[in-house]
């Protein structure tokens, strides 16, 4: 027998998994390493200043960062077009710690380099003291 249409009894909702993929994906971006304002991915190696070894492919690099960075706000370009390289740069957009960042792929790795913004690129002038002249 079905059930009429008009009854009283109530149905509830029944709620769908996507709290479940949001807290999942919030613990994988909440545990990140965070240097400069800019955010990298779990497992991330130091090479060099400002440069950092990603522990995954390009491709699950690139969506990591599409999670974290959102295309309508963090607008991306293509760096290099050679066979055998790949990359892309991030805009941030604020300039505020970090001008963006630059994924590329070579020799089998994928590294990651924050790019400094111009304050942070150009060395602090010391200021230039005059030393006294000589009496005669």
């Amino acid at each position: 027998m079905m059930p009429a249409l008009d009854t009283l009894k109530a149905h509830f909702y029944k709620a769908r998994p996507l709290g479940a993929v949001l807290v999942a994906l919030w613990v994988s971006v909440a545990g990140a390493e965070v240097v400069s304002g800019a955010q990298l991915p779990d497992g991330s190696q130091k090479v060099g200043e400002n440069r950092y070894r990603a522990p995954r492919d390009f491709e699950a690099t690139l969506e990591y960062y599409r999670a974290v960075y959102s295309t309508s706000n963090f607008p991306r370009r293509q760096i290099v077009n050679q066979p055998g390289v790949k990359a892309v740069h991030i805009v941030n957009p604020s300039g505020k710690n970090f001008a963006g960042l630059n994924i590329y792929e070579a020799n089998d790795e994928v590294r990651i380099y924050i790019v400094p913004t111009q304050q942070a690129a150009k060395p602090a002038k010391k200021p230039e003291t005059t030393k006294p002249g000589r009496k005669k």
